[in-house]
């Protein structure tokens, strides 16, 4: 079987997966939210950390709930990194340093699973399992809560309330995440993934790592984490050790994300708006995959051109075909998993995962900040479509006033501002240039990538840059709390700022959301902010390489 025709059944087997669970998952994140019984479970949690489920919060109260929440989890993580040599099961493995523990506990909580240290010889087993992978799921749910939060803003009226934070956490934690993570572990398992509590095993020619990898590979790709449990991430073959496994753990990265569309358009009572929202995702998604697909099979490099095909970096398992759909889809979305190496790519092939992560990741975007991504670049193209028919803009029925369009400009321009000035300042040091395993456009590629990358809490890589150093370390940790916490509190202002109108009527002016011609605005505004922020930088990184 051919490369092509293999990519193309996988490709088919992905979207008809995707779109059978599309609608009775959608309909299930919906009830969840919206219900109003607990678990025994959770009522067991509400007691034990005496949260009140019955009371909700305005926008205020439910931001210093993410913030205090995230920041007690830093503090944590960061805390079990340095004491990992009391811990059990360290295998011998000492406190991590503090900068890579500093880099390790932001990057988890902000759902980025940057990883600067490799993995399976640094971390024992109680730090991955009892820190990152518990991260893993969190991190992931306030994303998810985030995103309902500013649902309920559009579907609220005249009302200061957005819901109960930690209630909202807990259900997404338990109802959603955790058992669908426990059946595709499973799965996971009996397809050759590993999970064990071993060091590793000795052999002939030396000592195999083994980790408790199913369990945190199930969730990784659930929660649009990333961070595996080996350093050659999903490349390995004790993660990812088949073609199965591969489209298996690319459903798991896209299905949450998509699924949520079809959430939003059921609690806002028009399922129609969440087809739009999907549709413009996945539009973008193919467009993007179609280009890396037809730049992977027609390099330009001599080696590759020699050789045929540009297979450096990737795994003969999956094939250009198989690591395309995965890079695509893991930049698409923010989670950072790889399959190959992004470095190794073509210059367009690479410029491609680079502009996925710069168009803010909405296509489809993480577990819930795609969601909330798209519907705040949503709010700016109606907010331009009414400029350019002189009204008011409005959204779902709700005016967008001036509160309202400079909340969601700052969660726009939030990314931006600190891949632009993180990777700038970067160039400019003159120990950058030690730090790159390329010159030229395609050193400069690995800086922006770094910075994009951590901005939009995406952890992928160009693995030509070495990060260990403490401005890395730092600065692009600095760059995963700004590219979080910034959108998120504008998002909330924004949700707080909807639900406290009224809903207005529509009229024979009002621009419909539900069709293609607000679809194709709604492209449009995502391409073009993306392009009038990035081109230049872009120019001079892939794009020169791509023209050489």
């Amino acid at each position: 079987m051919s490369d092509l025709t293999a990519g193309l059944i996988q490709t088919g087997l992905l979207l008809v997966a995707l779109a059978v669970v599309y609608k009775p998952l959608g309909d299930y994140m919906a009830r969840v939210f919206t219900g109003e019984k607990h678990l025994a479970v959770e009522r067991g949690l509400y007691r034990l950390f005496r949260v009140d489920p019955g009371s909700e919060q305005r926008w205020p109260t439910y931001a210093m709930g993410v913030l205090g929440f995230s920041f007690v989890s830093i503090v944590l993580l960061y805390l079990l990194q340095r004491l990992q040599s009391l811990l059990p099961l360290n295998f011998g493995r000492g406190a991590i340093d503090p900068g890579t523990a500093f880099n390790t506990a932001i990057s988890f909580v902000t759902n980025t699973n940057w990883q600067s240290y490799v993995p399976e010889s640094v971390m024992g087993h109680t730090v991955q399992m009892a820190g990152l992978t518990v991260q893993n799921f969190l991190s992931a749910a306030v994303g998810l809560s985030v995103a309902i939060a500013l649902v309920r803003g559009f579907v609220r009226r005249q009302t200061d309330r957005l819901g109960n934070f930690w209630v909202d956490l807990t259900r997404g934690t338990i109802r959603i995440l955790l058992p669908i993570s426990v059946l595709f572990a499973i799965v996971l398992i009996a397809l050759g993934v590993t999970q064990s509590l071993k060091s590793g095993v000795n052999t002939a020619s030396g000592t195999i790592d083994l980790a408790p990898t199913a369990g945190q590979e199930a969730i990784k790709e659930l929660g649009t984490n990333g961070g595996g449990v080996f350093n050659a991430n999903s490349a390995h073959p004790f993660e990812n050790p088949s073609v199965w496994t591969n489209l298996i753990e690319i459903f798991l990265l896209l299905v949450i994300p998509v699924s949520l569309t079809r959430t939003f358009g059921t609690m806002v009572g028009n399922r129609r708006q969440g087809y739009v929202l999907v549709s413009v995702m996945g539009g973008i998604w193919a467009a993007m995959l179609a280009i890396t697909w037809w730049a992977e099979t027609h390099p330009n490099g001599p080696a590759a051109l020699l050789a045929g095909a540009a297979m450096e970096g990737k795994e003969q398992r999956f094939g250009l075909s198989g690591s395309a759909l995965f890079a695509t889809s893991t930049t698409g979305t923010s989670t950072g998993a790889v399959n190959s190496m992004h470095d190794s790519f073509t210059g367009l092939g690479g410029g491609v995962p680079l502009l996925n992560i710069l168009f803010g990741e909405v296509t489809p975007g993480g577990v819930g900040t795609g969601l909330y991504g798209i519907l705040v670049v949503a709010i700016i193209a109606m907010f331009l479509a009414g400029l350019m028919v002189g009204r008011t803009p409005e959204y779902l029925g709700k005016k967008l006033g001036k509160r309202e369009v400079t909340a969601a400009a700052i969660s726009i321009l939030a990314m931006p501002t600190v891949v632009l000035l993180g990777a700038g300042a970067a160039l400019l040091l003159p120990d950058t240039a030690s730090a790159l395993a390329n010159s030229g456009p395609h050193g400069l590629s690995e800086v922006l990538y770094a910075y994009a990358s951590a901005g939009n809490n995406n952890g992928s890589a160009f693995a030509g840059i070495t990060v260990t150093g403490n401005w890395f370390q730092a600065t692009l940790a600095i760059a995963m709390a700004l590219g979080r916490f910034v959108p998120i509190l504008a998002t909330l202002c924004l949700a707080g700022s909807l639900a406290a109108q009224k809903k207005v009527p529509e009229t024979a002016g009002t621009l419909p959301t539900t069709g293609p011609l607000f679809g194709s605005l709604l492209a449009g505004t995502i391409v073009l902010v993306a392009a009038l922020t990035f081109i230049p930088a872009l120019a001079l990184g892939p794009i020169a390489e791509a023209l050489a």
